[in-house]
C-alpha cells in the first residue's frame, strides 16, 4: 500500500505562483506513473498533470500547459508541481496520485489511479 502526503498549498494572488509537493511511502516509488488532480468546489475531479515511472514523459491538461511543471525525484520518493502565472480558476483542492494502470492514454482519468492523498489546497485570489 502506497501512502501519499501533499504539501504546499496556499492562498496567492493572481500571477503568483506555488510549489506543491507530494512525497509517498510504502511502496516501491519509481515504479509508478505519477500524476495531479484538482477538484474545485461543485466541480468534479480535473486531471492536471501526469509523469512516467522514469519521469522522461509528462503530460499536461491543456490550461496549465506551459505554466505547470511536473516533476520526480524517485530517489526522495517525491513528485513536484510548480505552478506559475496562477489564475483565479485554479483555485481547487490539488491531489497527488500514484499507480495508473492503463497506458498513458489513460492517465487523464482519475478511475485509472490505485492511490490518493489527501489533498492541498490552492487558493488564488484576484
Amino acid at each position: 500500500h502506497v501512502t501519499l502526503v501533499e504539501s504546499g498549498g496556499g492562498l496567492v494572488q493572481a500571477g503568483g505562483s506555488l510549489r506543491l509537493s507530494c512525497v509517498a511511502s510504502g511502496g516501491i516509488f519509481s515504479s509508478y506513473a505519477m500524476g495531479w488532480f484538482r477538484q474545485a468546489p461543485g466541480k468534479g475531479r480535473e486531471f492536471v498533470a501526469a509523469i512516467s515511472q522514469s519521469g522522461g514523459s509528462t503530460y499536461y491538461e491543456d490550461p496549465v500547459k506551459g505554466r505547470f511543471t511536473i516533476s520526480r525525484d524517485n530517489d526522495l520518493n517525491t513528485v513536484t508541481l510548480q505552478m506559475n502565472s496562477l489564475k483565479p480558476e485554479d483555485t481547487a483542492l490539488y491531489y497527488c496520485t500514484a499507480g495508473p494502470t492503463g497506458p498513458p492514454s489513460y492517465w487523464t482519468h482519475w478511475e485509472e489511479y490505485d492511490y490518493w492523498g489527501q489533498g492541498t489546497q490552492v487558493t488564488v485570489s484576484s
